[in-house]
């Protein structure tokens, strides 16, 4: 069973590909989608996630698409944009007939470290171990990416 996580954002949309076979997780692919703030226009940038996220969909054909929640902070521009991202990536999903679940950040510390209060290196940590990878994964959207994914296997078993 495939199972892709996302971390949305504009300038930025981490991505993690996760595989459970027999019990065993391991991490597929991982990384970031990212599109340039002097681009003028958004729906150029929202196009380009789009078919990003359409090629992650064809390749690896995932059962389950798990999104990080809106976390809403003082900053409603990028507030703005994480909204559009996520509705671009609901509607491919929904296209495809992909199941989603949602996660808020301390829902997804809490599944991956036990607590909902860990900071970024925790998790960081615990990603790399967890999944038996040689190195933290870089960037920090495609960590937290991958966060999500597990967050969604760990609950569903």
């Amino acid at each position: 069973m495939i199972v892709i996580g996302i971390d949305p954002g504009l300038a930025r949309m981490g991505f993690g590909v996760l595989e459970v076979n027999h019990g065993e997780i391991r991490a597929v692919c991982y990384g970031c989608v990212e599109t340039s703030a002097k681009e003028p226009c958004t729906s150029k940038r929202l196009v380009k996630i789009y078919n990003e996220v359409e090629t992650l969909f064809e390749k690896y054909r995932p059962a389950h698409l798990s999104l990080e929640k809106l976390f809403f902070s003082r900053n409603i521009t990028s507030a703005l944009g994480v909204s559009e991202v996520r509705g671009i990536i609901l509607l491919a999903a929904e296209q495809r007939n992909i199941p989603v679940t949602e996660y808020t950040p301390n829902q997804v510390k809490q599944a991956i470290t036990g607590s909902g209060r860990a900071d970024k290196r925790q998790m960081q940590e615990m990603i790399k171990r967890l999944l038996r990878l040689s190195e933290i994964p870089a960037p920090d959207d495609a960590a937290d990416a991958l966060s999500i994914a597990l967050c969604h296997i760990h609950i569903m078993r």
